[in-house]
Order: structure tokens, then C-alpha cells, then sequence
């Protein structure tokens, strides 16, 4: 049985050009139907591009509170790069706005810029097309307006990162497979390993399969889901305040019984 407003996690495997804002919409849309109520906390733990699929984390109730938590996992991401061509938005949001040579570079070359200046601690400035804040606007409202947009870098740890195919020299197509801390920009790597191997790049697909100890094998279609919370039974919300009630009385009985012990121990 299922219980939203106690707090539940849902692993979605984001589809292809939806939003993260959508699928929780769905989400929270579907859930306060049939739990009958006008509002219940719903929230995403990490935001994918519209471009990008995989792991997506949703929480409701009351363990979006948990949300900070679960963004600070490590994540783990397939990436598609197009070598000698640059997009404004660093992948396919975008047109191709410059074209480069490619045919110096070999996977050699690739696998030794990877992990040299790609591993570890590194510095890292975010895409002009993100959520990160400029002047308390998001940054990609001002790009899309055609504003110069300045963003500080940020340090972030590339764990492990590796090369799964290479296209050359026949085609300058490269996928890579990264493990990374939260922050990281596939995008913004992906424009930073074309200006290292002297040329340009940019995202061509990205999949996350990974958030913390949660795989894409683990996530569910989002359709699949909206189906479960149809016909699958939940917890009544009247009798979810009630063991939310409890819960917060007990905790407090427990905290209550300590801080007596703590003092009867420091008067003895």
C-alpha cells in the first residue's frame, strides 16, 4: 500500500523531451485525484535536460524532505559527443554556431586528455542555458534572450570517466560513461573536452543511470506509474495525518525521555 503523504520515492526513467517539472506534474496531478486533497508536496531530486533520459528521482509527502539528500549522491551518466562542432547550449537545444577540425585527434589522444585533466577535482563553468542563478535570474532566460550571461566556475570531482566507443578516425562521434558529484554539467564537459583535444564538441544524447544506489534497471516508465497510482491502494489521507501525528508524539516522547536521562546522569 502506498502512502504520498507519509512520503514515497519514485524511480522514473525520464522519457525523451519531457521536462523534470512535467513528470512531477503528472505525478502530483494523479496522486491528489485520488487521494481527494487540493495540494501535497511532490518534488524531483535532480533535474534532467529535455534532452536527456534515465534516472529520475521523485519524491512526495513528506519525504521531499529527503531531497537534499538524495541530489548530493553520486550520479553516473552515458554521454554522446559530437567532436569539431560547438552549440550555443553545448548540445542539441541548439544549432551548430562554429565548425572545427577533428581529424588530428585519435582515442588515444581522447583517453590520455580524459584522464589527465578530466579526473578528479576540477573546475567547472556551467552553461549559459542553466538554472544557475545570475543576478537572482536563471541563467538560460537571459541566453535565450541573446544576453551576455557571466557564470562564476564552480569545483566539482569527476570520479571515474572512460571511453565506451570512439567513432574515429571514420567519424568524430564519442560516447563516454562518467561518474560524477552533484553539480557536474555533462554539457559544459562535453564543451571542455572539444577546446582540450583542440577542437569543439557537443552533446549529442545523455542518459543518467545512475543516482546514488539507484540504477536505471530499478526505474519505472512514467506511464507504468501513472497506471500503478490508478489502481494501486493508498493510504487514506486522513488516516496518513493520523500516523504522522503519532509519529511526531512518539519522537517526541522519545527526545523527551532522553533529555530526562541526560539530566538524571549529570545530577548524579
Amino acid at each position: 500500500m502506498l502512502n504520498p503523504i507519509a512520503g514515497e520515492v519514485f524511480a522514473i526513467d525520464k522519457p525523451l523531451r519531457m521536462t523534470s517539472f512535467a513528470v512531477v506534474k503528472k505525478i502530483r496531478a494523479r496522486l491528489r485525484a485520488r487521494l481527494n486533497r487540493r495540494s501535497l508536496h511532490v518534488g524531483h531530486a535532480g533535474t534532467l535536460d529535455p534532452l536527456a533520459t534515465g534516472v529520475l528521482l521523485v519524491c512526495t509527502g513528506r519525504k521531499t524532505k529527503q531531497i537534499e539528500q538524495l541530489q548530493s549522491g553520486i550520479k553516473q551518466y552515458t554521454a554522446n559527443i559530437r567532436l569539431g562542432a560547438t552549440t550555443p547550449s553545448f548540445d542539441l537545444e541548439t544549432e551548430i554556431d562554429a565548425t572545427y577540425p577533428w581529424q588530428h585527434i585519435t582515442r588515444e589522444q581522447i583517453e590520455h586528455v580524459l584522464q589527465t585533466r578530466f579526473t578528479g577535482a576540477i573546475e567547472q563553468v556551467p552553461p549559459a542555458f542553466s538554472a544557475c542563478k545570475v543576478d537572482g535570474k536563471p541563467a538560460y532566460k537571459l541566453a535565450r534572450k541573446g544576453k551576455d550571461v557571466e557564470i562564476r566556475p564552480k569545483t566539482l570531482v569527476i570520479d571515474r570517466i572512460e571511453v565506451v566507443e570512439c567513432g574515429l578516425p571514420a567519424e568524430p562521434t564519442l560516447v563516454i560513461d562518467v561518474t560524477c558529484s552533484k553539480g557536474t554539467y555533462i554539457r559544459a564537459l562535453a564543451r571542455d573536452i572539444g577546446e582540450a583535444l583542440g577542437s569543439g564538441a557537443h552533446l549529442t544524447a545523455l542518459r543518467r543511470t545512475r543516482v546514488g544506489d539507484i540504477t536505471v534497471d530499478r526505474c519505472e516508465q512514467i506511464d507504468n506509474l501513472l497506471e500503478r497510482l490508478d489502481t494501486e491502494e493508498l493510504v487514506p489521507a486522513e488516516e496518513a495525518e493520523k500516523q504522522l501525528l503519532e509519529a511526531e508524539r512518539e519522537a517526541n516522547r522519545q527526545r523527551a525521555a532522553e533529555q530526562k536521562l541526560r539530566a538524571n546522569n549529570q545530577n548524579t
